[in-house]
């Protein structure tokens, strides 16, 4: 009796051609708008932001001391000190007239310099009486003068589209009176979790069961990006429902997220039910954890909404799998769905403290930490079912196939931090 042979499996992409595929895939979502620039925060820009004057827009003292012109100190020094009267007193916020020759303007920090000055001499090197300031050496022409423009040119683009906005780039905006901001709207994510064995916290863990953990992780994760998120909840292990619940999250969605149900068991309908519903891809990556993952598009019912299709993206069920999948591949995907042009986080090198004998034929993510010695450890167990690895590790180590890792070489290490914003 004859069998027909299995068709060979196909090989695994690496995690850069995925990110790669993912991200070429990707693209801005339609619709802008101008919010206050206090409510700006983690949003992407998606008009530049341009300077309409130069910052600071006048010379400034950078030094709480004396505004003077350096030539009429020709001569100081500690053995014949120069005595000039003081003609002008200027606090920051207010107008300096012009310095009369022979004298000086007391100033403080961040005033505007009064014309005809060209230096500023540092109160702690001058003698102040009734009878005047008191210099005994002859300071540099423009020392501790802020020039205008120093910081920002008038015209010069300071934030580019695509930005996303950090607490400094408010501030940044803001000094040049930038009170509202034009951002791209929020990428719209519709997640569900499928598994008839998840309980919600609070509910009795009845035999069989566990509690959804990833239902919090995925959402808090989904939250730091700025996301409007629908939770459709737990879906019954059936194809209808899962079909039902694909076509109401395609409508008003630009993502669909699922976590579990997209292998190819008998209870694993997320797969036929996104082919029946629009179109997947379903990937094997060279990554431990995080093996499996889907990518495809779920059609509209009304083919007139950006494009007729919601993207779809199915984690695994496994909590540190769906954990790292959505830092390295959802996160950087969202962020271009968003608009923003830079969404590789940092890595950084940094030594292993630690020996790992051999390699795994996947490229590793090994969840560890910095220690006191500023090297890294790793946590003892790095299964994908350990979610206590997640809370105690600062990042991942991303460790090339077959790599076995000697105490002392140099890792590559992506902390949380980066991963997370």
């Amino acid at each position: 009796m004859s069998t027909t042979p299995a068709a060979p499996r196909p090989p695994m992409l690496s995690t850069a051609d995925a990110l790669a595929t993912l991200l070429a895939a990707a693209r801005r979502v339609d619709g802008a708008k101008t919010v206050d620039t206090f409510e700006a925060l983690g949003r992407v820009l998606a008009t530049a932001v341009v300077s309409p004057l130069d910052v600071p827009p006048m010379r400034t003292s950078s030094m709480d001391g004396y505004a003077v012109r350096a030539a009429d100190l020709a001569g100081a020094s500690e053995a014949s000190a120069v005595t000039l009267p003081v003609s002008q007193r200027v606090p920051a916020g207010q107008t300096a007239e012009p310095l009369a020759a022979g004298t000086v303007a007391r100033i403080f920090t961040g005033a505007t310099v009064p014309p005809g000055a060209d230096t500023i001499v540092m109160q702690e090197m001058v003698r102040s009486d009734n009878a005047g300031a008191t210099f005994s050496h002859v300071p540099p022409e423009g020392e501790w003068i802020t020039q205008q423009g120093a910081d920002i040119r008038r015209g010069s683009v300071i934030l580019p589209a695509g930005s996303r906005l950090t607490p400094q780039a408010l501030g940044l905006a803001a000094s040049v009176g930038s009170a509202v901001l034009d951002v791209v709207r929020k990428v719209r994510v519709a997640v569900f979790f499928t598994g008839d064995e998840l309980t919600m916290p609070g509910e009795p863990l009845r035999p069989g069961a566990i509690y959804n953990s990833n239902r919090f992780t995925l959402r808090a994760l989904l939250g730091e990006l700025g996301c409007d998120v629908t939770d459709l909840g737990i879906v019954p292990d059936r194809l209808d429902a899962t079909r039902e619940t694909l076509r109401q999250a395609a409508r008003d969605h630009d993502l669909i997220l699922t976590c579990g149900g997209v292998s190819v068991g008998e209870e694993d309908h997320v797969k036929p039910a996104v082919e029946a519903e629009g179109r997947i891809s379903m990937w094997q990556i060279a990554m431990k954890p995080g093996k499996p993952l889907a990518f495809g598009a779920v059609r509209r019912e009304s083919a007139g909404q950006n494009g007729g299709e919601a993207f779809f993206i199915g984690l695994p069920g496994n909590p540190v799998s769906s954990f790292c999948t959505f830092l390295l591949f959802v996160r950087p995907f969202i962020l271009r769905l968003a608009g923003a042009e830079s969404v590789e986080p940092r890595v950084y090198s940094m030594r292993a403290d630690f020996t790992q004998k051999k390699g795994d034929r996947r490229n590793e993510f090994l969840r560890a930490r910095v220690n006191e010695a500023g090297g890294l450890e790793v946590f003892g167990n790095q299964s994908s079912a350990v979610l206590t690895s997640t809370v105690w590790g600062d990042g991942l180590i991303d460790n090339p196939p077959n790599h076995a890792i000697q105490a002392g070489e140099t890792v590559r290490f992506i902390p949380f931090s980066e991963l997370m914003r």
